[in-house]
C-alpha cells in the first residue's frame, strides 16, 4: 500500500537499545518510559483530518515498537514503507536526537521523498532544523492539520511556487532557506479531532496493524486517555514552554483558545465506549471562564458518565467549585503541580501563586466533596530554590497530610525539572533575570546533551542557587525523605518502600561510578559502561516512586477488546462511505483554504 503520509514517532535517543543511558527519574511521573514513547496527540488529529479527504495516513510509533521488541529492525521497517511524504514529530525536545536520526534513515531508503517536521520544539528551532540535509519542510505553529493538507496538495503540483503560499511553512529550494510568515493561528479547535482515538482505532482495522499506532508500552493493559482542553495559556509560569509568553513568541498565539464543552462531552462519550481507565482533562478548564465551566458541567450531568475524570488545577478552588463538580460527576480526581511548599517561590514561578492556607482549603474542599484521588507534584530546579528549600517540600507534605486528617486519598510526588529547561519559557529566554545558567542553546546542543551517559550531565541548566550536582543530590535526598514519610504514614507498603529506597541508593552509586568512568579513555569507557547497562535499565524506571503510585484502582482496566472491535468496524464502514464521497468529488481536498492568512516569505 502507498500512503499519502506516514507519521513516525522517534525515541529520545537512537539507538537507545545499544547505548548505556542512565536517565534516572526524568520520566518517573509520566505514563511513558525514559524513551518517551508516548507520541503527541496532534499526530492523531493530523491523521484524522487528512483522512476526511480520502488520504491514507499511517502512524508508526517507532519508539514503542523498539521498546516492545529488542529485535525490531527499524531500518527494515522504514525501507518497506511506501509513502508520498514522511512526517516526524519533534514536539518534546527530549526527542531532539532520535527525530533527526530517524529522518536520516528515511532519507537513506527514500532519498526523493519529502520529510516534514512539526511540533512546538520544531517550531522553535525551525531555522536550524531546515539546515539538516534530511529535513525538507518544517510546519510551524500549534495547529497544523490544514497546513499539512495544503503542503501535500502542493507537493502533487511539484512547484516550489506553491510552497510560498502556505503560511507557517519553513522550506528550502536550491540551497536557499525560506521562512513563510506565521499567520495561521486558528481561534477554534472544534474542527479538529484531538485526541483522535477514532482515527487510531480505525487505522488498526484499515491498515491491519495493532502495534504501529499504540500510544505507549502497556496501553492495552492500562489505557490512559487524555483530552486537550485548550491551546495557549492564561498563566505565565517561568519554566513552562506552554506558558502565555512562550505561546505568544513561538506560535503567535496571543490568547487562549478552548475546545468547546459540547466537543469535550462528545469525546468523553466516545472514550468511555472502550475503556474504564480515567480520562485526563489536560489544562485547567477554569481558564475558559465561569460560563464555560457551567456549560461543561451541565452537559456532563445529562450524560451517563461511567469513567472517572481527572482535572488539572492551576490555582486554588473553593468549596462551591467542588460542590458543583461533585454534583455533575459521580467520580473525579484532581492534580496540582505545586512545585514548591514555599509561597514566595510559587509566586515567583507563577504556578499556584496563592498562600499555603489556600492550598490546604482547596484540598479539604475536594476531599469533602467526593474527590477520589489527589496527586500533588513538587519539583527540584525551579527559580530561587536552594537545597534546603527543596528538602522542605517534604515537610510541607507532612503539614498537608496532618491538616487534611491524614487522608489516604492524597498522593505526593517529587521530581526534577529534567532533562531540559523549555525553550520559549521565560526562564530560557531570560536566564540571568530568573537565576539560570544554560548549557544548551542550539538544537545540536540538546541533541548531544540527551546522549550523555548520566542524567546529571543531560541537564541543560543549573541555577544560581544549585549546581547540576546539587540538583541531583537534592532530588535523591528529597525522594528518600519523601519515601520515608509515605511509609511512616502508611501511604505505601513496606515492599514499595524498600524497592524505592534500594533504587535511590543504587542510583547514587551509579552516578558515582559513571563519574569515575568519564575520566577513562573513550574505548575503555564504552566497555565499562556497556557492562552496567542491564543494571542501569532496571534502575531507570520508577527510581524515586513506586511503579503503581500514579495509577488509579479501576475495575476492568484493560481496553475492552470486543468494544474496540465493534467501534473499529463501525468506523471502517463510515470510512468507506467517506472514501466514496471523495471519489465522486463531493469532498475535494483541493478546495480547502485557510481564510485570509497573509503570507510573507523571508529567505536566507
Amino acid at each position: 500500500m502507498i500512503y499519502d503520509l506516514v507519521l513516525l514517532h522517534p525515541p529520545t535517543v537512537y539507538d537507545f537499545r545499544k547505548e548505556m543511558l542512565f536517565t534516572g527519574p526524568i520520566s518517573d511521573v509520566v505514563p511513558s518510559s525514559p524513551v518517551f514513547e508516548m507520541y503527541p496527540i496532534g499526530l492523531t488529529s493530523i491523521g484524522d483530518y487528512l483522512e476526511r479527504f480520502g488520504l491514507k495516513v499511517k502512524i508508526v510509533n517507532i519508539a514503542n515498537r523498539m521498546l516492545l521488541d529488542e529485535r525490531f529492525d527499524v531500518e527494515r521497517k522504514i525501507k518497506k514503507l511506501k509513502a508520498r511524504a514522511f512526517g516526524i514529530d519533534l514536539h518534546w525536545l527530549a526527542h531532539a536526537h532520535g527525530s533527526i536520526e530517524l529522518a536520516k534513515i528515511v532519507k537513506k531508503y527514500h532519498p526523493e521523498t519529502p520529510v516534514i517536521f512539526g511540533g512546538l520544539s520544531s517550531t522553535y528551532f525551525h531555522k536550524e532544523l531546515i539546515q539538516y540535509p534530511c529535513v525538507d519542510f518544517v510546519v510551524c505553529g500549534d495547529t497544523t492539520e490544514k497546513l499539512i493538507l495544503l503542503l501535500l496538495n502542493s507537493l502533487e503540483k511539484e512547484s516550489t511556487h506553491e510552497f510560498s503560499k502556505i503560511p507557517n511553512l519553513t522550506w528550502k529550494s536550491d540551497h536557499q532557506y525560506y521562512y513563510n510568515e506565521m499567520t495561521y493561528v486558528p481561534n477554534s479547535l472544534d474542527e479538529f479531532d484531538f485526541p483522535g482515538y477514532r482515527y487510531v482505532i480505525r487505522s488498526v482495522f484499515k491498515y491491519f496493524n495493532l502495534l504501529d499506532p499504540l500510544p505507549y508500552k502497556g496501553w492495552i493493559q492500562y489505557p490512559n486517555t487524555g483530552i486537550l482542553t485548550s491551546k495557549g495559556c492564561t498563566y505565565n509560569c517561568l519554566i513552562c514552554g506552554g506558558s502565555r509568553d512562550a505561546y505568544s513568541m513561538n506560535c503567535h498565539r496571543k490568547k487562549i483558545v478552548m475546545k468547546s464543552p459540547k466537543k469535550m462531552i462528545e469525546d468523553i462519550a466516545f472514550i468511555q465506549r472502550f475503556t474504564r481507565a480515567p480520562i485526563f482533562l489536560l489544562n485547567d478548564i477554569r481558564q475558559g471562564g465561569k460560563e464555560y465551566v457551567e456549560e461543561f458541567f451541565s452537559g456532563l450531568e445529562k450524560m451517563e458518565l461511567k469513567d472517572e475524570l481527572v482535572f488539572e488545577l492551576f490555582n486554588y478552588a473553593d468549596d462551591g467549585f467542588f460542590k458543583r463538580l461533585h454534583k455533575a460527576i459521580p467520580k473525579y480526581s484532581i492534580e496540582l503541580t505545586l512545585e514548591s511548599g514555599d509561597e514566595n517561590l510559587r509566586r515567583l514561578n507563577g504556578k499556584l501563586p496563592c498562600t499555603n492556607e489556600k492550598i490546604v482549603e482547596t484540598l479539604k474542599a475536594a476531599l469533602n466533596n467526593g474527590c477520589s484521588k489527589i496527586d500533588l507534584f513538587f519539583m527540584i530546579g525551579i527559580p530561587g530554590q536552594d537545597y534546603q528549600s527543596a528538602l522542605k517540600n517534604v515537610d510541607f507534605c507532612e503539614y498537608i497530610h496532618k491538616r487534611c486528617g491524614e487522608d489516604q486519598r492524597i498522593s505526593y510526588f517529587i521530581a526534577p525539572l529534567s532533562p531540559f529547561l523549555d525553550p520559549g519559557s521565560p526562564a530560557f529566554e531570560n536566564p540571568e533575570q530568573y537565576g539560570y545558567k544554560k548549557f544548551c542553546n542550539t538544537l545540536e546542543d540538546f541533541r548531544q546533551a540527551v546522549r550523555q551517559p548520566s542524567w546529571k550531565n543531560m541537564l541543560s541548566y543549573e541555577t544560581t542557587s544549585m549546581t547540576r550536582k546539587e540538583i541531583v543530590k537534592a532530588t535523591y535526598d528529597s525522594a528518600k525523605k519523601l519515601n520515608q514519610f509515605k511509609f511512616d504514614h502508611h501511604i505505601i507498603d513496606k515492599a514499595v518502600y524498600e524497592e524505592v529506597n534500594h533504587k535511590i541508593l543504587k542510583s547514587i552509586e551509579f552516578l558515582e561510578r559513571i563519574e569515575v568512568l568519564s575520566s577513562l579513555p573513550l574505548e575503555e569507557q564504552k566497555r565499562e559502561l556497556a557492562s552496567i547497562k542491564e543494571e542501569v535499565e532496571f534502575i531507570n524506571r520508577h527510581s524515586i516512586c513506586g511503579q503503581n503510585e500514579l495509577k488509579w484502582e479501576v475495575k476492568k482496566l484493560f481496553a475492552n477488546m470486543p468494544s474496540l472491535t465493534y467501534i473499529g468496524l463501525e468506523l471502517l464502514v463510515k470510512e468507506i462511505a467517506n472514501s466514496l464521497k471523495c471519489k465522486l468529488g463531493k469532498v475535494d481536498r483541493h478546495m480547502v483554504s485557510i481564510g485570509n492568512s497573509k503570507v510573507t516569505t523571508q529567505h536566507k
